[in-house]
């Protein structure tokens, strides 16, 4: 399996410096950061978390398809967001203190039991769920 990267320039201080993140591999586009916007109003600027989202919330409808498809079923639709949280951690700093997934999928052929059991699979099994294991992770999984 292929490896991705990002490269992320970064001038100044904490709360006065900004950054620019490229998506190197995908070559998408270069996207503002700063802490102010972090932890404030993005105000048009992305953030680690946001892109944390971005990557749980995609990886977790893939890998949902994929359980699915081992039990010859397919979804019509998977909507999953994903809302990550920055927090202030315990003896200083800042940490991910929680994620908190939304799931719903229209899917024919099981009970609402056999769904959330399928879901909680896949977030089990989602590699980005393995990767962010240090914080807790809530699924609020339901069909639509």
């Amino acid at each position: 399996m292929p490896s991705r990267d990002a490269t992320t320039h970064w001038t100044g201080g904490l709360q006065k410096g900004k950054g620019e993140v490229t998506l190197d591999s995908s070559n998408l586009g270069t996207y503002e950061v700063s802490f102010p916007t972090r932890a404030g109003d993005p105000d048009g600027r992305t953030s680690p978390e946001e892109l944390i989202a971005a990557a749980h919330s995609s990886c977790l409808a893939m890998n949902l398809s994929g359980v699915l498809e081992s039990q010859k079923l397919e979804a019509e639709y998977i909507d999953v967001s994903a809302e990550v949280t920055l927090g202030p951690a315990d003896g200083g700093g800042f940490e991910i203190s929680g994620i908190a997934i939304t799931l719903r999928a229209k899917l024919d052929g099981v009970t609402a039991d056999q769904f959330a059991e399928l879901a909680k699979t896949a977030e089990r099994t989602c590699p980005v769920s393995k990767a962010l294991s240090g914080t807790t992770i809530t699924l609020d999984a339901a069909l639509a």
